[in-house]
């Protein structure tokens, strides 16, 4: 024990133990133990970036071919709209003015002797 205690103060090295002095720990600290993987880091991490921006913009783009297709839909389901409304305007004109020829027709066949009703059974015998 006496010579561990001697070890922990410095002054004799047990020869269980080796000394290993701490005082250039706070130097290395600051240094990078590989100095590659110093330089590999930034670009790891700028291969990382890239790849990220890379995936964002194809995100991005895939985004704004979405939002344009969807408003080109829309547009295109304005347009259908309003296609049939004026086809149903147009559809109710027709349907009305069907109606004035045909009582016009009715009323023109009422008025003719061509068309009016005759007994069949008289003219026959």
């Amino acid at each position: 024990m006496r010579g561990m205690d001697r070890l922990s103060t410095g002054e004799v090295e047990d020869s269980s133990f080796t000394n290993i002095s701490l005082a250039d720990d706070t130097d290395r600290s600051s240094k990078s133990l590989h100095p590659r993987a110093e330089g590999l880091l930034p670009k790891m991490m700028n291969a990382d970036m890239d790849a990220v921006d890379a995936e964002n913009q194809v995100e991005l783009e895939e985004k704004t071919r979405l939002i344009n297709q969807v408003l080109e839909l829309q547009h295109t389901l304005e347009d259908l709209s309003a296609r049939v409304d004026a086809v149903k305007e147009e559809n109710l004109k027709l349907k009305s003015e069907n109606q004035v020829l045909g009582q016009y027709i009715e009323n023109l066949m009422s008025a003719s002797s061509v068309f009016q009703t005759t007994d069949t059974k008289s003219k026959r015998k």
